[in-house]
């Protein structure tokens, strides 16, 4: 190694999160109904394993040899049942990491008519056309405008490192009483007529709506 390599490197690469577990893709549809602009959800259906019967966006886990995008709208066009060509990506937006080593990219985009029309929501917003109850229970549409008034409830807590009795201290040449760097995390609670949205889908929706200058 030398220090062209090294700039070749760089030159060729592009910047990425450290030490990525588990790599998602999310897709936020806004979709035109009533005459406003509204935000697509899903509630996972109650016989998954992992966080049955709470509310999400649309996306899953990223497969190996496909982009994010790719993973964004195959995911989608699975869960909502309709085809990928019906997806329309109109950027990345950001990315959240949390504690646990779970990363989720977002997509923020829409979907065409004719899937609108297939999903058939009614005057409450509730989708008629459910394709894959293997994933998911209910599709529901909530406006953008509800967003604007509505504050989330914010629930803060410590994230504290629990440090085992046998930590080899002698090895760092430091004291055993080290002072562990301690984190804060927040979860954001919406509540929208029975629905609940909270966690890492409300976390992403505070900074759609920060970014976007929502409320």
């Amino acid at each position: 190694m030398n220090i062209s390599d090294i700039k070749e490197t760089l030159g060729n690469r592009s910047p990425r999160i450290m030490e990525i577990k588990k790599e998602n893709a999310v897709f936020l549809p806004i979709i035109e109904w009533n005459g406003e602009l509204s935000l697509l959800f899903e509630v996972r259906s109650d016989t998954l394993k992992h966080q049955p019967g709470e509310v999400c966006f649309p996306g899953g886990r990223r497969e190996e040899g496909e982009t994010l995008k790719e993973c964004a709208c195959r995911e989608t066009a699975e869960e909502l049942g309709i085809h990928e060509e019906d997806i329309e990506i109109y950027g990345q937006f950001d990315t959240l990491h949390n504690y646990t080593n779970v990363t989720i990219h977002t997509f923020i985009g829409t979907i065409s008519k004719k899937a609108i029309n297939l999903l058939n929501f009614d005057n409450s917003g509730k989708a008629d056309y459910i394709s894959n109850l293997g994933e998911v229970k209910e599709l529901f549409l909530v406006p953008i405008s509800f967003f604007q008034n509505k504050k989330p409830y914010v629930y803060p807590f410590a994230v504290k490192p629990q440090i085992k009795e046998d930590f080899p201290y002698y090895m760092l040449n430091s004291p055993e009483k080290y002072k562990w760097l301690e984190g804060e995390y927040t979860v954001p609670i919406f509540h929208y007529k029975k629905y609940v949205i909270w966690g890492m889908t409300a976390r992403i929706l505070c900074h759609f709506m920060e970014e976007f200058k929502i409320g």
